[in-house]
C-alpha cells in the first residue's frame, strides 16, 4: 500500500509538470481564465500551524488542480469538533506523517537500526466544510483600484536582514545566479538586472537553499542514491525550497529563466523513483527551518 501511495503521489505531479505547470508555483485564482496572482501561502491545519515537507506540496497540488481557495485543511473528525460538516460528496486528500523508530539490533552486540516509516490520514479543505467558525470563512477576492506605482525594483529590507541574519554571504557581479562552494558563498546579478525585485529575490532564495547543502549545515550528499542524477535532484529540492520559502515571506516565487532546461531531468528522476519527490520535499523543509532557526529570534514551523 505504501508503493502505491508513492507512485499515485508522484504520477500527480509528473503529470502536472509534463503539462507545464510547475505544482510550487501559484497558477490559479478566483476567476477565470487562470493567472498567476501574488505569493503563495502554506497549508495550514485546523489550529493555525502550517504543514511542512510533502504535505505542502501535495495540497498545493490539489488545490491547484481543483480550484480550492482556502488555505486550510482538516480531518473529518477535527472539522465536527469545531462545529463544522464535510458536505457529501466532498473529496479527501493525503496528507502524511514521516516518523521513526528504533528497532534493536537481531544480534546481541548488533547496533539499534533506525527506521523511517510513513503514516496516512485524510484531510478536507475547509472550501468543503460548512458551519466551520468564522475564521475559516473564504476572503474576499481584492477588488481591482488603481494603485500608486511601485518601483519594481524596490529592496525588501525584511527578506534582504532575513537571508543576511542566516549568515548567507552574498555577493554581486556579473550576469548568473550561483553557489560557490569553494568560497561558500552566493553570487548573484545585481538586482536591476532582473525583471523585478521578486524575480530577484526568489532566485536567491533558490541559491540559499543550494547554501544550506554545506556539510557544516544540513550536509546533503545525494550521489549514492542518485548517481549521475545527483545534480538535477539537488536541483530540485532549492527548487522546493525555495517555494516554501518565497511562501513563508511573502514573495512570489518567480519562474527563473533557466528553470525549462531542469524540467527532463526532474521527469527522469521522479520516474525512476517514486519516493524521489518526498526525499526531495523532505530535504527542501530541513533547508528552509534551517535558514529559519537562523534568525536572532529563530522562528519555527509546525511539523
Amino acid at each position: 500500500m505504501k508503493a502505491e501511495i508513492y507512485q499515485q503521489v508522484t504520477n500527480r505531479i509528473v503529470a502536472m509538470l509534463e503539462s507545464g505547470t510547475k505544482p510550487w508555483q501559484k497558477s490559479w485564482s478566483a476567476g477565470s481564465p487562470i493567472v498567476i496572482t501574488g505569493a503563495m501561502q502554506r497549508p495550514l491545519r485546523s489550529n493555525g500551524q502550517a504543514y511542512r515537507g510533502m504535505n505542502v506540496l501535495n495540497l498545493w497540488v490539489a488545490a491547484q488542480m481543483r480550484g480550492l481557495q482556502s488555505r486550510h485543511w482538516m480531518t473529518y473528525k477535527g472539522a465536527q469538533e469545531l462545529g463544522g460538516q464535510v458536505r457529501k460528496g466532498a473529496r479527501a486528500e493525503l496528507a502524511f506523517f514521516v516518523g521513526q523508530t528504533t528497532k534493536p539490533g537481531e544480534n546481541e552486540g548488533d547496533d539499534d537500526k533506525t527506521i523511517s516509516f510513513l503514516k496516512c490520514y485524510h484531510v478536507f479543505n475547509a472550501d468543503e466544510i460548512d458551519g466551520l467558525p468564522p475564521r475559516f470563512a473564504p476572503v474576499p477576492a481584492p477588488v481591482d483600484v488603481p494603485a500608486a506605482p511601485v518601483c519594481p525594483h524596490a529592496r525588501n529590507a525584511t527578506v534582504d536582514a532575513f537571508f543576511a541574519d542566516a549568515g548567507v554571504k552574498l555577493s554581486h557581479g556579473g550576469d548568473r545566479a550561483f553557489y560557490m562552494p569553494a568560497v561558500d558563498a552566493v553570487r548573484m546579478p545585481e538586482l536591476a538586472q532582473f525583471n523585478s525585485a521578486e524575480s530577484y529575490y526568489a532566485t536567491l532564495a533558490h541559491e540559499a537553499v543550494h547554501w544550506t547543502g554545506h556539510e557544516s549545515r544540513c550536509a546533503r550528499q545525494f550521489g549514492a542514491r542518485f548517481g549521475d542524477d545527483a545534480y538535477a535532484f539537488e536541483e530540485l529540492v532549492a527548487e522546493l525550497g525555495s517555494a516554501f520559502l518565497c511562501a513563508d515571506l511573502g514573495i512570489s516565487d518567480v519562474p527563473r529563466e533557466d528553470h525549462a532546461s531542469y524540467l527532463a531531468p526532474w521527469l527522469k528522476v521522479l520516474k525512476a523513483d517514486s519516493k524521489a519527490i518526498f526525499t526531495a520535499a523532505s530535504a527542501a523543509d530541513r533547508a528552509a527551518s534551517f535558514l529559519h532557526a537562523a534568525q536572532p529570534v529563530a522562528e519555527s514551523l509546525a511539523a
